[in-house]
């Protein structure tokens, strides 16, 4: 009986090991598409395979988001402020956030939102959205973007989105690096530290 029962413990272990090891590896290869076009907050087109000098944190959201978004958003400004004492924003980390919900989440409302967080309007954290002209097309490269980093959103019907709650640090070559959780559980030192490392 009791071998039976370390039997049973072991191929639970194993079982639970596997089933970690698989999402680490997932994790680890996972790659956005370097084909990938999309376009920021002023309506120029950012492509994922031009830009690689740069670590990037990347934040899905949407801006009719009542909670979680928001609150991401705000400890990424916190957090912006430390890569900036450090003297590294811009130059080999920034921030891109992405919209869940480009059809709503046009340019024009993207820059809205980045001034109602007193975000500076530069290169260094560019807000990403599909053309409204080609907003299917684009959301289907949006598509791409949260497919290869395994982030799962959803709209019931009602406009309020179901959503994961990750961000990613990717490297200059749009590769996974690491994940952290959004809102209150985001720890920017566990970020800064991690890009630090990184960098270094």
């Amino acid at each position: 009986m009791k071998k039976i029962y370390l039997i049973c413990s072991l191929a639970v272990f194993i079982g639970i090991a596997a089933g970690i090891s698989f999402f680490l590896i997932r994790d680890a290869n996972a790659k956005i598409p370097a084909e990938v076009t999309l376009i920021n907050q002023n309506g120029d087109s950012y492509n994922f395979g031009k830009d690689k000098t740069k670590l990037k944190l990347v934040e899905f959201i949407y801006t009719h988001c009542p909670d979680i978004c928001p609150t991401t958003t705000q400890k990424m400004i916190d957090l912006k402020k430390d890569f900036e004492k450090s003297g590294v924003f811009g130059k080999d980390i920034e921030f891109l956030t992405i919209t869940i919900d480009p059809y709503r989440d046009t340019p024009e409302i993207l820059s809205d939102y980045m001034k109602g967080f007193e975000i500076e309007n530069n290169k260094s954290w560019l807000f990403l959205t599909g053309d409204k002209e080609n907003i299917k097309r684009d959301r289907a490269e949006i598509k791409k973007v949260t497919d290869a980093m395994q982030f799962q959103f959803k709209d019931p019907g009602n406009g309020q989105f179901v959503h994961s709650t990750f961000t990613f640090l990717i490297d200059e070559n749009n590769k996974f690096v690491a994940k952290f959780p959004m809102g209150k559980d985001f720890d920017k030192k566990e970020v800064y530290d991690k890009v630090m490392d990184k960098i270094k």
